[in-house]
């Protein structure tokens, strides 16, 4: 089995996923190892001698200026695990909490925590070992961290909380237990070290933005799809339009879809059709996929930067013998990235909603109503489109920004944060719904497509076309329509549809 080294640099969206999906065990570099051991002899030192620091020695938040003692330092870290598991909602799924443990870990690796090693690889022991807390999707704010998402997650080395294990649900010292693990005494600031950091709002950023590179790739795939059915043209995609307005995003799509009609006698046919233009769904394509590509490329660069990064409080700096206090915690930065990626996102499924009416619809399309036989007596994609419509709509408000908001907390010490978990779980959720757009509008396109039986298709639209048709048929009469759209979109989430056209094409940017 794949095994990714965490260390002080180099964590990957693709290292993020194979952990988090594709079950890869997690290690530490031996510099992490050393750097964490230094850190801590640090926090020790400090301890004996009676100083001062910030979650250490004193209260969290606005209880900062209570010193708590020596002998109290232990219950301290225990209790800051307690009272911080507050939350609530839905329990999140299992990849969501393996790659916000890998990214826990990964912060804690660069050595700037403070905690023991003991504790960091027993947290990796965990994770290697498929234990996975149960986390409640609700309750953090965004800055301090994800505070009540992480102490859920930590609880389970105490011997608290509760955790899945081979899909059991069962008390977190039970899931020890089958690791062959003891619960941990937390020391000197332990407990605070666990739970300071953006890891939950990162890791779902992460997941979607992986998810969000591939849709986009899929969505210039459905377009093309689209525009040869629609009897569109290709010279939208010529580059010298491109070149006078050099987005990169804008000529990353027009390449794509060039590519992927490449060859395509059905759009030879009509070359010299009455047609002007295009509309705009079809003619504008490459400028609205292109922004949103810009967008995309926007948020992977803030989330691999925030995985690579410490965001606890306080910082140890080993070489100086130094802590520093500072906001490394606040998840602003992953906030607007995640509220700009929703926008992003339900623009593409705003624009491919439009495509599918124009494919349903006669009067725009020249194609059957619905595109089935027997109009009336068969209802055909009607309500397919409706889906799309109300998938789109909830985008839309779903793309109402979260980070806009600020709500102060801890006594007003904490008076603004950036609720950027909540940017993350929307964008999720947009991310879903537009795959499932997006596969209605294959389904359309590979339907109306079937009209074509005396022309070739592009070259990378044949391609796609097949793989649709492997796993759902042609629409002959009325059928229940929901296991066809589930199956397209779990061709898309797996990416079989677009490393098949990849192969015929070329990698698509």
């Amino acid at each position: 089995m794949k095994k990714i080294v965490l260390g002080m640099d180099g964590m990957t969206l693709q290292g993020l996923v194979a952990i988090a999906r594709e079950g890869a065990r997690v290690g530490l570099s031996k510099e992490s190892e050393e750097r964490i051991i230094n850190a801590r002899k640090l926090i020790e030192k400090w301890v004996q001698e009676g100083r001062t620091v910030y979650g250490v020695t004193t209260g969290f938040g606005a209880l900062s200026d209570v010193t708590i003692s020596k002998e109290e330092t232990r219950r301290l870290q225990e209790n800051v695990l307690m009272s911080h598991a507050a939350g609530v909602g839905k329990i999140l799924d299992e990849e969501t909490v393996r790659a916000t443990m890998a990214l826990r870990v990964k912060d804690l690796a660069k050595g700037h925590s403070g905690i023991r090693l003991e504790t960091v690889q027993c947290l990796l022991e965990l994770l290697n070992c498929g234990v996975c807390p149960v986390v409640p999707e609700k309750g953090s704010v965004g800055a301090s961290g994800d505070l009540a998402p992480l102490a859920h997650l930590s609880l389970v080395l105490i011997g608290q909380g509760e955790a899945f294990h081979k899909g059991q649900r069962i008390p977190g010292i039970e899931a020890l237990k089958k690791c062959g693990m003891e619960p941990l005494q937390l020391e000197a600031g332990e407990g605070l070290a666990l739970v300071n950091g953006t890891q939950l709002m990162t890791a779902i950023g992460g997941l979607s933005v992986f998810d969000a590179i591939r849709l986009s790739k899929m969505t210039d795939i459905a377009a093309a799809m689209s525009l040869e059915v629609l009897m569109g043209s290709r010279t939208e995609f010529d580059p010298r339009i491109h070149q006078v307005r050099p987005h990169p995003g804008q000529a990353a799509a027009a390449n794509n879809m060039d590519r992927i009609t490449r060859g395509s006698e059905i759009i030879t046919s009509h070359k010299d059709c009455s047609r002007i233009q295009d509309a705009y769904t079809l003619r504008c394509s490459p400028q609205v996929h292109g922004a949103s590509k810009d967008t995309i490329t926007y948020a992977s660069n803030v989330v691999e930067t925030e995985m690579n990064s410490s965001t606890n409080n306080p910082l140890i700096f080993p070489e100086s013998q130094e802590f520093l206090l500072g906001g490394n915690f606040h998840g602003q930065p992953v906030a607007l990235a995640m509220d700009f990626l929703c926008m992003a996102i339900a623009e593409l499924a705003n624009i491919s909603e439009r495509r599918i009416e124009r494919l349903v619809n006669p009067q725009l399309s020249g194609l059957p109503a619905f595109l089935v036989s027997d109009g009336g007596l068969n209802s055909g994609f009607m309500i397919a489109q409706y889906t799309a419509a109300s998938l789109v709509s909830e985008n839309k408000a779903l793309s109402h920004p979260a980070c806009v908001d600020s709500i102060p907390t801890s006594a007003n010490k904490e008076d603004h944060v950036s609720m950027g978990t909540i940017s993350a779980r929307k964008c999720r959720e947009v991310v879903r719904n537009t795959e499932h757009v997006i596969a209605i509008e294959l389904l359309c396109g590979a339907q109306a497509m079937d009209l074509f039986t005396n022309m070739k298709p592009g070259q990378g639209t044949m391609v796609a076309y097949k793989i649709i048709r492997d796993a759902v048929s042609h629409l002959e009469k009325d059928r229940v329509l929901s296991k066809d759209i589930e199956t397209v979109a779990e061709l898309i989430r797996t990416g079989k549809i677009l490393e098949k056209v990849e192969g015929a094409v070329g990698k698509l940017q």
